[in-house]
């Protein structure tokens, strides 16, 4: 499959709040040409060693083989039923929608709601992602024809914002598609990324995420193989040593550059 020109410009589907527009810039490389991108005041003006996290989270797990799936449309419907649950719960509902014959984005559309609904239960919340997943195939279908490969081949700037256009994708869901089922060069952020730059110094409270996917990308432009093993590594991390509570930080790979930021 194709992967697609990386974005590196924050906020390229929104507006600009007046707050944003007085924001310093630094040049950044977004499609082999300099351009700039804002400081956002949540972030420190120093950059953390991601090249270093890298190597350290690398070395400690090894590769991380992600995203599960035998097709890139199962990957999409992982990504969107993985919210706010377990890998475990969605594997039980995938496996439901499998054994239906219902892994494709024609049989997701046509099955009725409440059987939809009835074989994504196990992934919580099931009445919202079964309408998650026909919004999407229906996106699917007026947009790119049903064909997951035209969608892909559309640029990433231009992709990103459509994707987040369609019910029940946010910009996590929305960079997982595009880096996991597309090969796009985006960096997925999520909690355990924004919980390890604050713990670490190099991010102050609740950073927005666009900002944070920036930091990543900034500094590995259009390097989406680099993208895909280091959020799986973060995530990889997050569960056992950067915990909500009770961190094991004097254990962890990275706890040598704890203080580093601060």
């Amino acid at each position: 499959m194709t992967s697609a020109v990386a974005s590196t410009q924050l906020n390229h589907s929104e507006q600009k709040s007046p707050s944003e527009a007085l924001r310093p810039a630094r040049a950044v490389f977004s499609e082999g040409t300099l351009v700039a991108a804002p400081i956002h005041p949540l972030l420190t003006e120093k950059q953390p060693p991601l090249d270093e996290y890298y190597n350290a989270l690398f070395t400690h797990f090894g590769p991380q083989r992600w995203w599960p799936g035998k097709t890139s449309f199962e990957v999409i419907v992982g990504a969107i039923l993985t919210q706010n649950t377990s890998w475990a719960n969605v594997e039980k509902a995938m496996g439901n929608l499998r054994a239906a014959s219902l892994l494709s984005p024609s049989g997701i559309e046509k099955v009725p709601r409440r059987t939809l609904q009835r074989l994504v239960r196990p992934s919580g919340y099931f009445r919202q992602k079964a309408g998650k997943l026909k919004a999407f195939c229906e996106f699917l279908r007026v947009e790119y024809r049903g064909s997951l490969k035209r969608m892909f081949g559309t640029p990433t700037i231009l992709l990103r914002p459509k994707l987040l256009g369609v019910f029940g994708i946010g910009p996590e869901t929305a960079d997982s598609i595009l880096l996991y089922a597309g090969g796009h060069a985006v960096f997925v952020v999520d909690a355990y990324t924004r919980r390890i730059l604050e713990r670490h110094g190099w991010a102050k409270e609740n950073p927005a995420y666009e900002d944070v996917r920036w930091l990543f990308e900034r500094q590995f432009p259009g390097d989406a193989r680099r993208f895909n093993e280091f959020h799986a590594l973060i995530v990889q991390t997050g569960k056992h040593f950067c915990r909500t509570r009770h961190p094991l930080c004097d254990a962890c790979p990275l706890g040598r550059y704890r203080e580093e930021g601060r």
